[in-house]
């Protein structure tokens, strides 16, 4: 096994599991407090494009990744769309529907202008939750640990792309990674008691429980 396929495929088992610490965490604390919806419409969007990247320039760790990402993404919108008392299907299309978009870039344009392209929900990911870490009143639903394997996970892919000499890989997780940071900085200034920013009418009295199971 070679040096690329070692990080790619160390990449992949993280980005697999990836998802798992923040749906244990809504499961267990059933409170999507500090989650942002548009931000993981947007992961799904990402998980679709890039699986179907990984397809396209031959790299099985990206196709891997991203296609078991979705076995989380999938549950953490239909739980967030539960706890916000929003439609599932409404819920999914945007994602679905900028995913798509995304692969006909890729296809027709190829994988620099992918790699330009896909720093449009990138940042949306990072710069949604950036948002809801400034806005919510609480943020107990945030996983930190999702946070601090988002971190790993993008350096393990920045390191792949430089590798394999990707520029679709290297422009989108540069922009990531930063906005990531700074969301981790972020989180941990308001779980050391760092009150929200302009926050939300309709967080005065209540944080979003998700409903019982059956309910």
């Amino acid at each position: 096994m070679t040096p690329v396929d070692i990080v790619g495929w160390s990449a992949t088992v993280l980005g697999t599991i990836l998802g798992v610490p923040q749906l244990v965490r809504l499961l267990r604390t059933r409170s999507v407090a500090g989650l942002s919806l548009i931000a993981w419409q947007a992961t799904l969007s990402i998980n679709i494009g890039w699986t179907v990247h990984g397809l396209l320039i031959g790299q099985p760790p990206q196709v891997v990744t991203n296609v078991l990402a979705l076995l989380t993404t999938v549950p953490i919108l239909v739980l967030m769309a539960r706890g916000l008392d929003r439609p599932v299907a409404a819920t999914l299309l945007p994602g679905a529907v900028l995913g798509v978009a995304m692969i006909a870039i890729d296809l027709l344009l190829g994988s620099a202008a992918y790699g330009v392209v896909v720093t449009v929900p990138s940042v949306v990911i990072a710069g949604g939750q950036t948002v809801e870490l400034a806005r919510a009143r609480d943020v107990r639903g945030l996983s930190p640990v999702f946070l601090v394997l988002g971190l790993v996970n993008i350096t393990l892919w920045e390191t792949w792309g430089l590798m394999v000499g990707d520029s679709g890989t290297m422009i989108a997780v540069s922009i990531a990674m930063a906005i990531g940071v700074v969301n981790f900085v972020w989180f941990v200034l308001r779980r050391l008691g760092l009150r929200a920013l302009f926050p939300r009418d309709e967080d005065e009295d209540a944080v979003p429980l998700l409903p019982a199971v059956g309910e």
